[in-house]
């Protein structure tokens, strides 16, 4: 009889699994609303604000400055890329999520089950690890480590975005000028965050993923940053930190009136652990001011990108001249 109710829990996961990893917005949501009720779970709020973060940057894409900067193709596979390794990551922890909601209904472990959704034995060890120990801190930690080495070999390694993002031009020189940046809004107005670099490398993703949750927690910071994600729609779109922001923002567009659903196969995926382990530094502690805010200089560069638009469309129309 228990192994027909464990069927249940596993029909029911997979179902809502599938139902909430739709689009960026229901992903965010989702992560969301699970660290309301489970807060435990820091990492759960981390991934939150780096979903908003990921719909943020898949929206830019529309914006005057980057139709104009580069071709349809190319964005196209930029949009591909985000939404790849966002859907993979919610794909592998959304389950993990539920069964522990579920563990705690229930009275018990049933990290168990995680078999059943391809889920590392890293992962496995560590809830139950959690479920005994209550170490909140080494949990985030190992979640961290968990979803960077899912994508790994699916995304930053896989020969398709090797070709055309990561040794493409527009890639290599945002990534040299660190124009990429992850960034927390806070209800105050500030906006805190870190510039992304080198997102090929796992070992340098997890890192930032370490280094931002410490900005995210902290006291200084965490009542704010919270405030603005309870009040705050996600919507996709710069727009949804410009009214509280200091600095200036773009064009950004609503992610649902411009990036459709898109369908994704989900194929078994080899156990990273399996294959690789854990490197001793990826659970070391990392060393941040946590006062980091990023906003002034991550806009100054987008003024930048703003500068190259008209400059292209100058020397477009005096072509066409």
């Amino acid at each position: 009889m228990q192994s027909l109710q464990f069927d249940d829990y596993i029909n029911y996961i997979r179902k809502q699994t599938k139902k909430r990893n739709i689009d960026n917005i229901t992903r965010t949501n989702s992560y969301q609303n699970f660290y309301d009720h489970y807060p435990e779970i820091k990492w759960s709020f981390l991934a939150s604000m780096v979903s908003r973060n990921a719909g943020w940057n898949m929206t830019d894409l529309y914006t005057d400055e980057f139709t104009t900067l580069l071709s349809d193709r190319t964005r196209k596979q930029l949009l591909s890329t985000y939404e790849r390794a966002n859907w993979l990551i919610f794909s592998d922890a959304y389950p993990q999520l539920l069964l522990y909601k579920l563990s705690t209904i229930v009275g018990y472990p049933l990290f168990h089950l995680l078999d059943a959704f391809h889920v590392s034995v890293f992962m496995k060890k560590e809830w139950f690890h959690f479920w005994y120990y209550n170490d909140k801190e080494r949990l985030m930690k190992a979640l961290i480590i968990n979803e960077q080495n899912v994508i790994q070999k699916p995304v930053s390694e896989h020969p398709f975005y090797q070709k055309h993002i990561f040794k493409r031009w527009p890639y290599l020189i945002q990534d040299a000028l660190t124009m990429n940046a992850v960034l927390f809004p806070a209800q105050n107005g500030n906006v805190y965050g870190l510039y992304v670099r080198n997102f090929v490398d796992v070992t340098e993703r997890i890192h930032l993923g370490k280094k931002l949750s410490k900005i995210l927690f902290h006291t200084d910071t965490h009542p704010a940053i919270y405030k603005f994600a309870k009040k705050t729609e996600h919507t996709g779109s710069r727009k949804d930190y410009a009214k509280n922001s200091k600095v200036l923002h773009n064009s950004s567009r609503f992610l649902r009136l411009h990036i459709p659903v898109i369908q994704h196969q989900d194929t078994i995926r080899n156990d990273w652990f399996l294959h690789g382990g854990v490197r001793k530094k990826w659970w070391a502690e990392p060393e941040i001011d946590i006062n980091t805010e990023v906003s002034h200089h991550f806009y100054i560069k987008r003024k930048v990108v703003r500068a190259l638009t008209f400059i292209k469309k100058g020397v477009t129309i005096s072509k066409k001249g």
